[in-house]
């Protein structure tokens, strides 16, 4: 490939990578982080605002890294997001290490979610998630921890949903299946 078309392909998909970054990065609804206080930090507002901050990059990592059609995909999400990291207005300076420590934290704890396997169903398992990294304990199912299940279940879709628009949705033609598409 020249040296100016390889550059522009990889110029396309970090912008769309900044694209779908920017929904990462958006900040929990307010309602969000008033019932995940008022559930499971104590009151602590700051506490679960960057739970679901951690919780919706985490996810959408993931959903990049596990859903995209192109295998540099995942790498370059995690790249513009760390980017993304040390530009964040809510992060001082002096607290980024700390910040990426918590963070790293929390996307093995969600990837360890999504891929186990048995036991109860991923949703759950995602609210238990995120009751134990706010100071709820891990819990057994209750209507709490089912709501945060849904809550990051709707990260999850989110996610997906703009992960497409961001960088397109996979497609065949009708009369190829996609087991013609396998190598033999």
């Amino acid at each position: 490939m020249a040296l100016f078309t390889r550059w522009r392909a990889e110029r396309e998909l970090k912008r769309k990578a900044e694209q779908y970054v920017a929904i990462l990065m958006r900040e929990p609804d307010a309602a969000d982080v008033d019932w995940l206080s008022r559930s499971a930090t104590r009151g602590d507002m700051d506490h679960a605002v960057w739970e679901l901050r951690y919780a919706r990059r985490a996810l959408g990592l993931l959903t990049a890294q596990r859903d995209a059609l192109d295998d540099r995909t995942g790498s370059v999400v995690a790249h513009t997001l760390d980017e993304a990291f040390a530009r964040d207005q809510n992060i001082a300076t002096d607290m980024l290490d700390v910040a990426e420590r918590q963070f790293n934290a929390r996307l093995a704890a969600y990837r360890d979610v999504l891929t186990a396997r048995g036991g109860p169903p991923a949703q759950t398992r995602l609210g238990q998630t995120l009751f134990a990294f706010s100071g709820g304990a891990f819990r057994h199912p209750d209507e709490k921890v089912l709501r945060g299940g849904e809550l990051l279940s709707g990260y999850l879709a989110e996610a997906s949903t703009a992960l497409r628009d961001a960088f397109g949705a996979a497609s065949l033609p009708e009369n190829v299946p996609p087991s013609s598409l396998v190598s033999k």
